[in-house]
């Protein structure tokens, strides 16, 4: 049972992340022109956008796994 507590927790505390962070930002480098010693980069900042169902769904679902958890041990909730 520990393992469906562990599970829970994770999906929890990162369903937890998702609705604080609801956009994770990345920066992508490239390499533009690559001449010898020449070398010149880009650099694009993107963003990838995080639905807030995901979010609610995730930490829902690790509610459940802990309540589920704590049922089979026969612990009172």
């Amino acid at each position: 049972m520990r393992g469906l507590l562990a599970s829970g927790i994770v999906l929890l505390v990162l369903g937890l992340f998702m609705l604080a962070a609801p956009m994770i930002r990345y920066t992508d480098r490239d390499k533009a022109i690559d001449i010898g010693p020449l070398e010149v980069e880009t650099e694009t900042e993107r963003h990838v956008d995080i639905p807030r169902t995901l979010g609610v769904v995730t930490s829902a679902a690790g509610v459940a796994l802990i309540v589920a958890s704590r049922m089979r041990t026969g612990a009172t909730v």
